[in-house]
């Protein structure tokens, strides 16, 4: 494969993608499960608006998985595979709708510090592409954060 980013950077970009995935991946199935299980007087926005960010998270995984692919590298696509790759921690249990939000805050800003975390290497390697998707990425979960946050305050 000759596109000219090296193998090394390359492999490099694809890991620090394939963490993002799985970070992507747990908040998706997340927000999913609150969308289903939200109660409470908020319900009717909450479940609404969980679904709106649900499905925009969906759309993302399938446009990080196919970079990841674009650079000659498969994608992780198991359970397994994305427990052990995610900086987030799935919740058990039902939270309260409050607590839902917090967990949702804490995740939309930890896959903003994944994606953060991987612009030094692709600027290194001169992957503009990768960088395009990151930008993208960290404009969603940043908005996201603030929104979610903004619900909380008194």
């Amino acid at each position: 494969m000759d596109i000219g980013i090296s193998d090394t950077h390359r492999k490099q970009i694809t890991a620090g993608l394939s963490r993002l995935l799985a970070d992507s991946y747990v908040l998706y199935l997340m927000t999913h499960n609150f969308h289903w299980n939200v109660t409470g007087p908020m319900f009717r926005t909450l479940h609404l608006m969980f679904m709106e960010q649900y499905t925009e998270q969906w759309n993302a995984l399938d446009q990080i998985a196919e970079r990841i692919r674009s650079l000659g590298h498969p994608a992780p696509a198991t359970y397994k595979a994305f427990i052990e790759l995610a900086t987030i921690q799935e919740v058990d249990g039902v939270p309260k709708a409050n607590e839902m939000i917090s967990l949702l805050v804490s995740a939309q800003e930890q896959t903003a510090k994944t994606a953060r975390g991987l612009f030094a290497l692709v600027d290194e390697a001169n992957d503009q592409p990768t960088a395009d998707l990151i930008t993208q990425r960290l404009e969603v979960h940043e908005k996201t954060a603030w929104m979610l946050r903004s619900l909380l305050e008194e």
